[in-house]
């Protein structure tokens, strides 16, 4: 167990933060999905200070009641893993979509079909801007019913369900392989045509338009508002955050982070039932003066 009181280590050298990227899951929440009171104390001083914060997650937007309280300023969230920017202003059920990286069914289609022919037993479920799809044997792993029930090549067709709304992501499950090596079959099975990752502890895979990450959508709202990759701190905890801490000019693993997320961060901070996220804040505040 990590010490609450152990300091993070930080980069030896790093441009003046103007922009606070954080996952949620695992490394905001902590395990309960609360963000604690330290926590909520360190966005608003960070967002006074003149930084910007964004919430950065595989979350859909449906998802963001939990933090929906907390944005403070700009009040956009990536989600999705990049497959959707959203404005959270409007609170629980009133989200706006500003941009959209959706994931073309063709790809979708090629996907599934590939990655049935390298683990079979994979079950999927589907994911759009506002519904939910799932195969029959998909586990019921997420609070909330399905829209609709059908094999994924039925759900993908140009004529299913939903037809006329972007797919973000597909969902891609399996009862018994290894996670990590469920991701590095999946990875070289569907190659280019779409981005995968994962930021669950067992075999469940998200898979994202070709280049859909964290990281290259970051990067797109960061250019929109004239912030260079040095000006980001970044944190997380799972391989879906790897390239964002990687790109970022600062990044932290938390405590309780993937290994590969610890081999990819520049930094290391505390768990984030230990508020991780918050312990490094006050001190990069603290050291602005």
């Amino acid at each position: 167990m990590t010490s609450a009181t152990r300091q993070p280590e930080t980069p030896a050298a790093a441009a003046a933060p103007r922009l606070i990227a954080t996952d949620l899951d695992g490394t905001l929440l902590r395990d309960d999905k609360s963000v604690s009171p330290r926590t909520v104390a360190a966005l608003a001083a960070a967002e006074d200070a003149g930084i910007e914060v964004f919430f950065v997650t595989g979350r859909p937007a449906r998802w963001m009641d939990v933090v929906s309280d907390h944005v403070h300023g700009h009040g956009l969230a990536i989600c999705g893993n990049g497959a959707a920017v959203v404005d959270l202003h409007g609170g629980p059920g009133a989200h706006r979509f500003v941009k959209v990286r959706e994931l073309a069914r063709d790809n979708a289609l090629d996907a599934v079909r590939l990655l049935r022919d390298a683990a079979p037993g994979t079950v999927y479920a589907v994911e759009q801007t506002y519904g939910f799809h799932q195969e029959p044997d998909y586990p019921k792993l997420h609070m909330e019913i399905p829209d609709n029930l059908m094999p994924a090549e039925d759900l993908l067709a140009p004529d299913g369900p939903g037809a006329a709304e972007p797919v973000l992501k597909i969902l891609a499950y399996h009862p018994s392989l290894d996670p990590d090596g469920f991701l590095t079959t999946a990875r070289l099975a569907i190659g280019d045509r779409a981005n995968v990752t994962r930021s669950s502890p067992s075999a469940l895979l998200e898979i994202s338009g070709p280049g859909v990450s964290k990281a290259s959508t970051l990067a797109l709202c960061c250019a929109e508002r004239g912030i260079s990759h040095e000006e980001v701190v970044a944190f997380g905890d799972m391989p879906n955050d790897v390239e964002m801490l990687t790109w970022a000019g600062q990044s932290y693993a938390m405590g309780n982070a993937h290994p590969d997320v610890i081999a990819a961060a520049s930094g290391r901070t505390v768990a984030n039932n230990d508020d991780g996220v918050a312990l490094v804040i006050e001190r990069m505040l603290a050291e602005r003066g």
